[in-house]
């Protein structure tokens, strides 16, 4: 979510709308809009009828809590920024899903761990108008 944050401004200069998605409560979904500054609307799913709609089920313990992580949670910490507990489900996985204006889905990418998620210039890349040379 760091990333996407950090790209605010390009997100918007494409006019991609972002919507993040939590199947946690609404206390730990207001503290984490609160730790983070989160720009966007959060949405709470606490049945999980999106992630299952996308097929994003449950990870590994591995792919959760395995060195790729922890390189993703060393590189917050080297900036300030501490790992918030975990307040629910760990093993839950996410992703990111593109849809176009029309309802098409333009990207489906279902995340194996934390780590797992495309580069914001992927997904800016998906909603760019091709260039013409």
């Amino acid at each position: 979510m760091l990333q996407l944050q950090q790209q605010a401004d390009a997100i918007q200069t494409v006019g991609l709308r972002v919507l993040v998605v939590t199947f946690e409560g609404a206390s730990p979904a207001r503290r984490y809009v609160d730790e983070t500054q989160l720009p966007w609307p959060l949405l709470i799913d606490e049945k999980r009828e999106l992630y299952q709609a996308f097929t994003m089920g449950a990870g590994s313990r591995w792919d959760v809590l395995g060195p790729a992580s922890w390189s993703v949670y060393f590189k917050l910490m080297a900036r300030g920024r501490l790992p918030r507990r975990p307040t629910g489900d760990i093993t839950q996985l996410g992703g990111d899903v593109l849809i176009d204006p029309s309802g098409i889905v333009r990207l489906h990418h279902v995340g194996t761990g934390p780590a797992d998620r495309p580069s914001v210039e992927s997904l800016l890349h998906v909603v760019r108008p091709a260039s013409k040379d």
